[in-house]
């Protein structure tokens, strides 16, 4: 046998291996934030393994309820994010990297928060439709909690872009502002994540 096929047998296992092994190791995962749980909002998230350090995480959540008093705080919202593990995928620390996008109806929201350039003090008194794009880094850490199930906290930070119509009151229609932009830099994900991981 010629060296020239010896080395292409070589080869060939190689990769072979490495195949098995790869497709071994690939794991998926379903997912739900507490956090959103907890303010009514229905969301959902698939983890998938692209590499050994390597995965993908796509999440998204949904509100469409009313709220007593008038207040709105409608809204859905899609973030994937390419995260990078320091050790092993799905355990420990993490660095994601995401992009979001979605549409809101909020107002009516008491409060005096003036955070980072943005007066989120206005939600008290008046209705803002629009939707947002943006774009931000997270970090985060999983807890192994079984076989099957991890407990996962995330924090991130960004930027995001909003265009959005503004009206007068929280429940009347009558508009006072239109397709106005809005630049927010700040907070752009906050998770507690339930984790079953196949």
């Amino acid at each position: 046998m010629s060296e020239c096929k010896k080395l292409s047998y070589l080869l060939i296992l190689a990769m072979t291996l490495f195949f098995v092994q790869e497709v071994k190791s690939q794991r998926a995962a379903i997912k739900t934030n507490i956090i959103y749980d907890v303010a009514a909002t229905i969301n959902a998230g698939a983890e998938f393994g692209l590499a050994p350090r390597w995965t993908l995480d796509v999440s998204g959540n949904f509100n469409a309820w009313n709220m007593p008093e008038g207040r709105k705080w409608k809204h859905w919202m899609a973030q994937p994010e390419a995260r990078y593990w320091f050790c092993d995928r799905f355990a420990g620390h993490f660095l994601g990297f995401h992009i979001q996008g979605g549409q809101y109806n909020i107002g009516g929201l008491r409060n005096n928060i003036n955070f980072l350039g943005t007066d989120f003090s206005k939600l008290s008194e008046h209705r803002f439709q629009g939707w947002f794009a943006g774009a931000g880094v997270g970090y985060g850490y999983t807890w192994i909690l079984g076989k099957h199930w991890n407990l996962e906290a995330e924090i991130g930070v960004g930027y995001n872009y909003s265009r959005y119509d503004k009206f007068e009151c929280e429940g009347c229609g009558r508009k006072v502002e239109e397709n106005k932009e809005q630049h927010y830099v700040g907070p752009t994900k906050a998770a507690l994540n339930l984790v079953y991981i196949f």
